[in-house]
């Protein structure tokens, strides 16, 4: 059995075997189907193959049975009156007569369109072999320069070659000349010394003879004495020289070249590599801004990862919107010529972008890539916003790219929040032992990792997102990489880690995995100085930026430790964060603010009264000066969430519990509306009541009591303004920071009022929060400050508001 080709049913091969079937049956079968899709293709019109009336008209179907053209007659009358798939063949030998047909123009349609594909793949196809083409083009003229570079580098070797063994040539050949001439000239003498003994001896035996053959006995006995004796002499000083040469005559040289010649035969190779586009890398950031230059630097490397280090090849970028029909910006490329390139591109549309990098018309590795463009950020209007975290003091925070907030906290633990504020994990816990904190102070996330600044625990621990510890380095100390309270950590695109060693005043740099690599020491003087270095941040273009909170300055610096410049004024500026555009943002320890720099180092931006609002609002309070109630709502919750876990507040932040720092946190939130029995504000006062009542504070703490009435004048310490004349470290003007705004105030009330504050009129009037504050100390006066005091400080701060006698009576009996 076989199929038949053309009517692809089954049949038994006839009696006379395979060689009655007709010749070349499957290539006859081809060309006749080529012939009907000819046919049906051509726009000319087909005539009916076989008219029943014997009329020719025009064929309208295909018949796939016969496989012939036929007209509106060749299918019947039924063709007008039937679906067109019922029509009938006029062959009567078909099965059941029903015509399997194909309608030509619904045939050459599909064929249209079929011809109409094939054409758009083939233009395809064509500009894809054009690309190629011309890639084969511009390599062929890259090789031709290659091959004159290499060609010039192997001359430019051998002529080095050349040069060196002639020049060793006449080195040798010099010295030889020098030493055979030694030689000769040592030999020389010696000849001519004994050429000269040799004359000297014949002339004395020649006179001997003379005068034995010519003089007589008279004349031999008056020479005889005079020429043994000199004839004597002479053969004496022979015998004391030596008579052989004093020098050899052997000169020999030694140029060993077989160990030469075996190197030069190998000498040199010619390598062939060449830039591969899938290995080739760039690097870039994940969001660009709408108008503001946007940077790819891209790196070339072979097909064994290597950096190419030549330039010419054609890099091209370019930025498609998904949105906005497809909006192209096509790159400005810059080559180095050294094997890397940088792509400038300037985003017009907002939203969704797909950027595009080629070399040599082919994709680098990860292109295209996924760009989110934004609009440009107006710092100019960042205010106080709404608090979405409430943890137990703060020191620290970081992103993750899911969204996540990582907060370091300094009970020693790490909290993680959604977006929304919501705590989804707790990492670590208080302690020394691997996985646990003691004042982690910096954050840094890459990926899945997770690194952390362990302050007082003097090193930098490396954990996964979820916790889970992975490593650690650093100890403490001043040695190549070990710490002393490392405050930040942060991650380079080169996976370096950069770490601000604060008490050593340096920076330093290492792996991934803790190995030293490099040391910016802050110590000494000059542009490279600072001190105390808090924050960390990387700029666009791969600089560091210092936060140098014990030097009030911004310093930057290169990877490799350059320095760059600096910029800024801030108040112990205590943490820094740059966005993608460089814009800076500098938190201010000192000022309670928060600084905004351009990318130029201009300040444009400051957003006020961050923390520490004690001073504020005693001021307000004793001045009337109105809150907000989100003003109040913020200030109440600052103290609420760097409450210690005694209950009490430190000097700073970060500090223990004293009476100075909680006296004055409970004061103010009593002051702003805080009840006397709320949790927070009663573990407060247990613990002031253990450290001895309000009446232990120090000085500038009772100036605040007095301003408030809570506590006698008579118990602060004047502060005279002649301490600003001190030399330090005795002086105010060299007082510590916390000190300062206070001694200042302090001096500038003796000065405006002309004497001690305890000599000025006192009234009575009623004890704020004193059974509560002071522990019931039956000593303590409560009294209100003389009211020309008051009014002419107030008029040094707050000159829309004069005190007088009916507002402060108010205030007392309030």
């Amino acid at each position: 059995m076989f199929q038949c080709p053309i009517c692809e049913q089954n049949t038994s091969i006839p009696v006379g075997g395979a060689s009655v079937l007709p010749q070349n049956l499957h290539l006859g079968f081809e060309v006749e189907v080529a012939g009907y899709m000819s046919k049906m293709v051509n726009s000319r019109e087909v005539c009916c193959d076989e008219c029943v009336d014997g009329r020719n008209g025009l064929a309208v179907v295909f018949c796939c049975m016969c496989r012939q053209f036929l007209c509106k007659a060749g299918a019947r009358q039924l063709y007008t009156t039937m679906k067109p798939r019922d029509h009938y063949c006029s062959q009567p030998n078909h099965e059941d007569n029903k015509l399997n047909f194909i309608e030509i123009s619904t045939v050459a349609k599909s064929h249209q369109m079929e011809i109409t594909g094939a054409l758009e793949d083939a233009k395809e196809v064509v500009t894809k072999l054009t690309g190629v083409i011309d890639g084969n083009n511009r390599m062929i003229e890259q090789v031709e320069i290659s091959k004159r570079t290499a060609f010039l580098a192997i001359n430019r070797a051998f002529e080095i070659l050349q040069q060196t063994l002639e020049e060793r040539k006449r080195t040798l050949l010099s010295e030889l000349e020098a030493i055979s001439l030694s030689k000769t000239t040592a030999l020389t003498l010696q000849t001519e010394q004994f050429e000269k003994m040799v004359g000297d001896i014949g002339h004395f035996t020649d006179m001997a003879s003379q005068i034995l053959q010519t003089h007589t006995d008279h004349e031999i006995v008056a020479l005889g004495g005079l020429i043994p004796t000199e004839l004597q002499a002479t053969l004496e000083r022979v015998q004391t020289i030596s008579l052989t040469p004093n020098q050899h005559s052997n000169i020999t040289a030694s140029v060993q070249t077989d160990d030469l010649v075996r190197q030069l035969s190998k000498l040199g190779e010619i390598i062939v590599f060449f830039p591969s586009p899938s290995s080739s890398t760039w690097m870039s950031t994940s969001v660009a801004r709408l108008g503001t230059r946007y940077y790819v630097k891209v790196q070339s490397k072979t097909s064994k990862g290597e950096e190419y280090p030549h330039g010419g090849i054609e890099v091209k970028g370019e930025m498609r919107s998904k949105t906005h029909n497809g909006a192209v910006v096509y790159g400005e490329v810059e080559d180095h010529r050294d094997g890397t390139y940088t792509i400038t591109l300037t985003p017009q549309t907002a939203g969704p972008h797909q950027l595009l990098i080629t070399m040599d018309g082919q994709h680098v590795q990860n292109s295209p890539n996924d760009l989110d463009v934004r609009p440009k950020r107006d710092y100019h209007t960042l205010c106080n916003a709404q608090q979405v975290i409430q943890c137990n003091g703060p020191r620290c925070v970081a992103i993750h790219d899911n969204g996540d907030i990582y907060v370091g906290s300094d009970d020693g633990c790490i909290y993680v929040f959604d977006q929304a504020g919501q705590l989804k994990n707790t990492i670590g816990s208080s302690g020394s032992g691997d996985g646990q904190f003691s004042s982690p102070s910096g954050i840094s996330i890459k990926g899945d990792v997770l690194y952390v600044a362990d302050t007082d625990n003097h090193r930098v621990q490396k954990l996964t997102s979820s916790g889970k510890f992975l490593h650690k380095f650093g100890k403490e100390g001043s040695g190549q990489g070990q710490l002393n309270r490392p405050l930040a950590v942060i991650i380079d695109s080169n996976n370096k880690l950069i770490v601000s060693d604060c008490d050593n005043h340096r920076i330093q740099i290492f792996n991934e995995n803790g190995g030293w690599l490099l040391t910016i020491d802050g110590k000494g003087s000059g542009n490279h100085s600072f001190q105390s270095p808090w924050g960390l941040a990387l700029d666009p273009q791969g600089n560091i930026h210092v936060a140098a909170c014990g030097s009030n300055t911004i310093k930057v610096f290169t990877k490799e430790g350059v320095y760059v410049r600096r910029y800024g004024d801030p108040n112990h500026p205590s943490g820094i964060a740059i966005d993608d555009e460089g814009y800076s943002l500098v938190s201010e320890w000192g000022g309670h603010c928060l600084s905004i720099y351009d990318p130029e180092g201009n300040k444009i931006h400051r957003v006020r009264n961050l923390k520490k609002p004690y001073g504020l609002v005693i001021v307000c309070h004793v001045t009337d000066t109105p809150l907000s109630r989100e003003q109040k709502s913020e200030m109440k919750q600052y103290p609420r969430n760097v409450q210690r876990d005694d209950g009490g507040w430190g000097l700073y932040t970060e500090g223990k519990s004293t009476v100075v720092g909680t006296a004055l946190k409970y004061v103010t939130m009593r002051l702003l509306g805080v009840a006397r029995d709320d949790p927070d504000v009663a573990r407060a006062r247990t613990l002031l009541h253990h450290l001895g009542g309000a009446v232990c504070i120090p000085s500038w703490g009772k100036f605040w009591l007095a301003v408030l009435n809570v506590y006698h004048w008579n118990g602060v310490h004047c502060l005279f303004p002649e301490r600003w004349w001190d030399p330090p470290p005795m002086g105010t003007g060299t007082s510590f920071q916390h000190v300062l705004p206070l001694q200042t105030a302090q001096s500038t009330l003796y000065v405006i009022v002309g004497a001690p504050y305890w000599e000025q009129g006192t009234a009575e009037g009623p004890l704020l929060c004193s059974k509560e504050t002071f522990a019931a100390q039956a000593y303590i006066i409560h009294n209100t400050p003389n009211v020309e005091l008051w009014s002419q400080c107030s008029e040094q701060f707050f000159p829309h508001w004069s005190l007088n006698t009916s507002r402060f009576d108010k205030q007392r009996h309030r």
